[in-house]
């Protein structure tokens, strides 16, 4: 049976961090929550995590802080900051630091779930039997270790992106996924340059879903995406 993923959750606020460690396990991960960068330390160097979840405002220590010293014990464990404050000078100390990403309060666990696994393929790698391993779309098989669409015999090479949009449209089928939240997972932003950039690889997909007409990427306008998969 699969381990499932770890993940330390530093989170001052007790309501907040109850609830996100609370959807994250229901998710199937396994979450550590403390309660500011002091406590976070002292549980990263009980067991290294998959992937921790670091708040910056914090006291004792704050998540820069605890960024600093969690890269000399765990210089690899991947990182993603949570914060109310979206100020340049913060994201870029963030990324400074080490940050593989940066996501600003209030958001989705939708989105945070896409950019935590966006984060844990490019760092750690899947596990069989996590999204990694090949998914139907229709008569299509995604593999996107591969980057390989297949339907039957024919094999059509995606780019990364390509691989990486339709594999999280796949993992919720018929179910409209925000279009900032993909934005944000895949190119890191949601500015309207990336978004024209999105726009030009659904087409591609649309022309290699083609092939099978029960299933199609429909825009849902002022909303997302929807994977459209007819049974």
């Amino acid at each position: 049976m699969t381990e499932p993923r770890s993940i330390l959750l530093l989170e001052d606020d007790q309501n907040l961090g109850l609830i996100v460690a609370e959807s994250l396990e229901a998710r199937g991960y396994a979450v550590t929550l403390c309660r500011d960068g002091r406590e976070g330390l002292e549980a990263l160097r009980r067991a290294q995590p998959d992937l921790c979840l670091v708040d910056v405002m914090m006291p004792e220590l704050d998540g820069f802080g605890f960024a600093r010293e969690a890269r000399a014990h765990a210089p690899d464990v991947p990182l993603i900051f949570l914060t109310a404050r979206s100020l340049v000078e913060d994201r870029i100390e963030g990324f400074r630091l080490g940050a593989d990403d940066y996501v600003t309060k209030p958001f989705s666990m939708e989105e945070l779930v896409l950019r935590m696994e966006a984060v844990l393929r490019r760092t750690v790698g899947a596990p069989a039997g996590t999204k990694a391993a090949p998914v139907a779309v229709g008569r299509f098989v995604l593999d996107p270790v591969r980057q390989i669409l297949a339907l039957d015999a024919d094999e059509r090479q995606l780019t990364g992106r390509e691989s990486e949009l339709l594999h999280l449209l796949a993992a919720s089928p018929n179910q409209v996924v925000p279009r900032s939240t993909l934005l944000k997972s895949i190119w890191g932003d949601d500015s309207y340059h990336a978004g024209r950039s999105m726009d030009v690889f659904v087409s591609r997909l649309r022309k290699h879903l083609a092939d099978d007409p029960d299933v199609e990427i429909r825009t849902v306008h002022g909303k997302g995406l929807r994977l459209i998969v007819d049974d």
